[in-house]
Parts: C-alpha cells; sequence; structure tokens
C-alpha cells in the first residue's frame, strides 16, 4: 500500500498521505468544502500548478486562493487570457503580443488595425462577461519546439512564432492552453475553469513596442483587473478614484512645489516650496546618518566610459546612460554613484581596525529612460539619490545590515511607513562567480532572519552585480511602493581591487553593501505628496503658519507675530493682502497649510492669535508664547 502512497507536507506542519494520481484538487476537498470552493491553483514546494494537476511526488503543498500573491497572479493571468479570447471573437484579425498578471490586474499587448476606443473596451467587458458564464475549463497541452512552431505558423501568428523560435530545443516540451475556441502560448498555471473569473474591469489602452524594442512595431496595450467578489471590484475603483483626487503631478502644480518643462523631459524643476521639502529630508536623513557613523562624499556627474567598463555597467546597463563626447574621449553623466565611490575607498591604504566605512552621497544621476515611460516625479531621467555604501569585513556584515534596517525603520515611522521586505536573487544576467552570490544571498537571508523580519524571496530579481533586500511600504490608501533598498556586493570590490590589511598582515578583500532609503528625492516626495494628499505634518510642511490680518488696521501686530515665529525657526507667511478674510481663509485652505493665525481687533488687543487647523477649522485663541510652543513641539516629535 505504502508503493501507492505518498506524504505531503500541509502548510499547518501535519502531513496528509494520499494516494499516487491525487490532484491539488482532491487535497483541497480533503481540507474544507469552502477552500475546495475558492481553490484556484496548487503549489508543490514552491512550483505553483494546476489545480487539476496530478501531484507527482510528496512535498510540501498549498492550496491557492484569491489570499494568496500567487493565487492572485493565476488569477489575474488566467484573466488575460479570457480577455485576449474577447478580443479575438470581436476583432478576428487580431495578432497577440504577451499577455502576464502584474501586481494589480493584467495586460495584453495586441497588434490590431484600429486603435481602441473606451466604447471597444465596454464591448471587450461584454463578451467577456458571455465567455466567462461558459465554464470553459483552461487545458493545458505540451508540444515539441517543431509542433508548436507550425501550429503557430497556421494560426498566423508572428509573435508566438518568434518566441518560440528563441527556445532552447533541449528544454523541456512547449506547454499551450485552450480556453474554449482560444489557444494560446502559456507556461501556465491556470484557473480550472472561467466561471471562476468575474467582476472585471479594463482600465486603460497604451502603445507599447514590442518587446520593449522602439524599433519594431507598436502594439495596443489593454490593462484590466478582476476579483472574484464585486465588492473586491468596488474597492479598487474607489482607490482609483481617490488615487486620481491625490496625483501628485496636480497637487505638485496647485501647491507649487514644482513643474515639469518640455526643455527638459523627465527632469522636475523645483520652485521654492517643493525645495523646501527637499531640505527637510535631507535634513532629517543627514542627522540620522551623522549618528549613525556616516561621513557624506561627493563624486563627480560625468565621468570616462573606462570607469563603467571596469564596474560592469557598460555590458549591462550602457543602453540606460547618456553620453558626451569631449577632448577626443567617451563620457557618461553617471547613472549611481556605487563605482567612483570606490576611488575614495583606494585613497589610503585601508586596515581592518579601519572598516567599516560608511560613506553617504546625495548624488545627481541621469538614467535614459524611455520618453514613453516617464511619469511625474515617479519615473524621471534626472534622480537625486540617497545613496550609502559601506565597506565593510565579513565578519561585519549581520551588524552593518542590522543597522540599515534599525535606520529604515526609524526613518519611516516619521511617515507612519510599516514596511515589508523582499529578498531578490541571482538574475539571469548576471556578472561574477556564482559562488560569491551564493555567499551573499545567504548573508542577506541570515540579517533578516536574525532580525526576526519575516520576507518574501523573488527569483532572478536582484541588481546584475548583488542580490538584494527590497523594501515595500503601503501608503494611505493601500498602494504598494518599493522605497528602500540595501544590496550586498562582492563584484565590485573584486573589479576593482579593493583590499584591507587584516590583523595578520594579509591583504583581504572588503564586501561593498548598498544602501537607499528614500530610493530618490523625486520619486519619494511623489509618494509622500499623494500619501498625504499634500496635507504635510507640520514639520515637513513648507509653509507652517499663515498669519491672516482681518483688515489693514491689524498689520503691525501681525507683522509681529510673523517676525516671532520666524525668529522661532517657525516657516510663516504673512497674508496682508486688501481681501476679505474668508477669502484668505479660502486661499490657504487651498494651499493646505496646517494653521492659520487670525488677527484681529481682540487678537490685538489681548496680545493671542486666533487659531485654526487645516480642515478642521476654528480651534480656539492662545497667547503667542503657548502657540510657538505647541508649534515646536509638534515641530520636534514630528507629530502626525
Amino acid at each position: 500500500m505504502a508503493e501507492n502512497t505518498i506524504t505531503l507536507q500541509l502548510p499547518d506542519g501535519s502531513e496528509l498521505q494520499v494516494e499516487k494520481g491525487t490532484t491539488f484538487f482532491d487535497v483541497a476537498k480533503s481540507i474544507s468544502p469552502r477552500l475546495a470552493k475558492e481553490a484556484l491553483a496548487g503549489e508543490l514546494d514552491g512550483k505553483v500548478m494546476d489545480l487539476n494537476a496530478v501531484i507527482p511526488r510528496g512535498g510540501a503543498v498549498r492550496i491557492l486562493t484569491f489570499n494568496d500573491d500567487k493565487g492572485k497572479e493565476v488569477y489575474w493571468h488566467s484573466s488575460s487570457h479570457l480577455m485576449a479570447h474577447a478580443v479575438l471573437e470581436l476583432f478576428p484579425e487580431a495578432k497577440f503580443g504577451v499577455g502576464p498578471a502584474i501586481e494589480e490586474g493584467f495586460y495584453y499587448d495586441i497588434d490590431i488595425d484600429k486603435v481602441l476606443t473606451p466604447e471597444d473596451l465596454r464591448k471587450i467587458e461584454e463578451k467577456i462577461a458571455e465567455l466567462a458564464k461558459e465554464g470553459s475549463s483552461f487545458e493545458r497541452k505540451e508540444l515539441s519546439k517543431n509542433e508548436a512552431l507550425e501550429f503557430f505558423k497556421q494560426k498566423n501568428d508572428p509573435y508566438k512564432v518568434e518566441l518560440i523560435s528563441e527556445m532552447d530545443e533541449d528544454q523541456e516540451a512547449i506547454s499551450c492552453y485552450t480556453e474554449g475556441s482560444f489557444v494560446d502560448l502559456c507556461r501556465g498555471p491556470h484557473v480550472p475553469s472561467t466561471k471562476l473569473l468575474k467582476n472585471f474591469k479594463l482600465l486603460s489602452i497604451s502603445g507599447s513596442y514590442w518587446r520593449g524594442d522602439s524599433d519594431r512595431k507598436q502594439l495596443q496595450r489593454i490593462y484590466g483587473i478582476s476579483f472574484p467578489k464585486k465588492k473586491m471590484l468596488d474597492e479598487f475603483l474607489f482607490r482609483l478614484e481617490e488615487a486620481k483626487k491625490r496625483d501628485h503631478r496636480k497637487l505638485g502644480r496647485e501647491l507649487d512645489l514644482f513643474s515639469f518643462h518640455e526643455i527638459s523631459p523627465g527632469a522636475p524643476f523645483w520652485h521654492p516650496k517643493g525645495m523646501m521639502l527637499v531640505r527637510l529630508l535631507e535634513e532629517a536623513l543627514r542627522k540620522e546618518l551623522d549618528a549613525a557613523g556616516y561621513q557624506e562624499i561627493s563624486t563627480p556627474i560625468l565621468v570616462k566610459k573606462e570607469l563603467w567598463e571596469q564596474s560592469g555597467h557598460w555590458e549591462h546597463y550602457k543602453e540606460n546612460m547618456f553620453f558626451v563626447e569631449a577632448d577626443n574621449d567617451l563620457y557618461s553623466l553617471k547613472p549611481m554613484n556605487c563605482p567612483e565611490s570606490t576611488y575614495i575607498y583606494r585613497a589610503h591604504v585601508r586596515s581592518y581596525r579601519d572598516l567599516p566605512l560608511r560613506y553617504s552621497e546625495i548624488g545627481r544621476l541621469h538614467r535614459n529612460e524611455l520618453s514613453g515611460a516617464l511619469n511625474g516625479m515617479f519615473r524621471v531621467r534626472q534622480i537625486t539619490m540617497d545613496d550609502a555604501h559601506l565597506f565593510v569585513r565579513p565578519d561585519q556584515i549581520l551588524d552593518e545590515i542590522t543597522g540599515i534596517l534599525k535606520l529604515v525603520n526609524k526613518f519611516y515611522s516619521y511617515f507612519e511607513f510599516s514596511p515589508s521586505f523582499v529578498l531578490s536573487t541571482k538574475p539571469d544576467k548576471a556578472m561574477g562567480d556564482p559562488a560569491l552570490w551564493q555567499q551573499a544571498e545567504k548573508a542577506l537571508e541570515d540579517a533578516l532572519v536574525a532580525n526576526g523580519i519575516g520576507y518574501k524571496i523573488e527569483e532572478g530579481e536582484g541588481a546584475f552585480y548583488g542580490p538584494k533586500i527590497d523594501i515595500i511600504i503601503k501608503d494611505a490608501i493601500g498602494r504598494k511602493w518599493q522605497l528602500a533598498t540595501i544590496q550586498l556586493d562582492f563584484q565590485m570590490p573584486e573589479r576593482f581591487g579593493l583590499e584591507y590589511v587584516d590583523e595578520n598582515n594579509e591583504r583581504c578583500r572588503p564586501v561593498m553593501i548598498h544602501r537607499a532609503i528614500f530610493g530618490s528625492f523625486e520619486r519619494f516626495i511623489g509618494i509622500l505628496v499623494e500619501h498625504f494628499t499634500g496635507n504635510f505634518p507640520v514639520w515637513l510642511a513648507p509653509v507652517q503658519v499663515a498669519i491672516l490680518p482681518i483688515s489693514e488696521n491689524f498689520s503691525d501686530y501681525a507683522y509681529q507675530v510673523a517676525n516671532r515665529l520666524k525668529e522661532e525657526g517657525i516657516r510663516a507667511e504673512l497674508d496682508a493682502r486688501n481681501e476679505k478674510i474668508g477669502y484668505k481663509i479660502r486661499a490657504w485652505e487651498m494651499q493646505k497649510v496646517p494653521y492659520m493665525c487670525i488677527i484681529g481687533e481682540k487678537e490685538v488687543a489681548s496680545e493671542t492669535v486666533s487659531i485654526r487647523r487645516h480642515q478642521e477649522g476654528d480651534i480656539g485663541a492662545s497667547s503667542l508664547s503657548d502657540y510657538i510652543a505647541r508649534v515646536k513641539e509638534e515641530i520636534l516629535s514630528k507629530k502626525l
């Protein structure tokens, strides 16, 4: 009997003996009817498989639902196939590129001789609903490379033919999925039936070059999302509308923070109030870095190409760089700071006693992003990076990464961001010794475990020179943003010949740690604008207090109040315009200034101020001294 059974380990730690030939769906039914109803796919030892697939051997098994990230990915991937099926029903001449699940939803790239309109999206949604009700199953079929090529050539599908042509002859069979009359090249897995796919909303249409190559044909990309419950879709659409109200590009103009102009695409023009945000974040960061033993450096923006050849960026990152020719040499605007920091390290002979060295650099970088990818502060060409590079002995790695994690947590607490952590491992196009990669990945994993931090693993998502810990936050409306990163690098010290002398007078190779807390000032400020909807806490507000005299008769006292606040380090502005007080209050409410001090006859007589709080209205009168103490306490404590 034992020869006909396999042992499965369930997520709760228990074991389950099942007969060979058991499917993931059989396991779901044996656990609970509810799980069987919600099940989308199965997972064996980390590999996601179709729900109706036979479990090939014993191992750790999970049943995936929409509550799991991997379950969502299967759901949205299946939804993209159903959308493509609907498009083909309506537009039989359509050809298809790729259609993956993304972080929220899915897309499919479509080659069609028609510019799709919002009305077309509505028709596609209706067709999707019809197809979903048919309850067609997703059937997997495996073909040889030649069989797959012949099939898609007969379908007149040039994009799939191109993908198949590049596949290895010796790889495992190529899989296709059939759903109703629609057949697509796909690794899978998929949900068992289209009946599980509900509550669709097609969100937008954009252009997308085939395989991201601007020299290739531009396809039309349809973005969509779907949910098993209508309530989930309603909540998503509400967040989408809320996000439109919070759009940092719109708020940046209205609050006079920054602007963008075609004379320099992808580079923000910082206005005085926006520059104040930059300065405040710099000051807060520098204070923490000074306390943590960092030394600030600055390296050139324009560098000869030889540096990037030595670092590996020329091979792995050249297409993202801007170039300048001068004196018969080719230079690049630097896309990152790390290679140049090695020159400062090499300026002296280093002893083991000198390490760790922690170099911070707030550096201006330039990256040649495609014009179509530029997106306000979220995707720019000119970047201000809050960078740091730490040079450490191998025995110092754990302590230094622990210190960075504490620094990140403290800084994010200023904004009530709760971070989550992802360990990103060796990508396909990586440089260096695989053994060093394994060593680096284990060191990062050990640091996360030692600090009691839960984490996910993203296979193949590391930088080309080293694995990394990506730190993700959620904003006020639940959107996820990847901000901080901690990268462990054994490659750069090798390439630049970095050394230190150990206690035995032997020359040793240091380890390099790259870290950023904001990610970039531009993106971080864009996120903050949307997170707070421009309603910045007092410590971060470009203007903290507006002084509003009711009429010119009270201007002298209003000037005294404004000057006193400024002397105390409070950013105050006096609005002495000859306008009605109601007009001025509305104007400053629109500017989202945290406090207004109203000055009239009563305030002049009693030497007080009447205080209004943004969005709260009148909160009473106060002596000027008490009010100053209150505001300064909010600033000092970084109260939200």
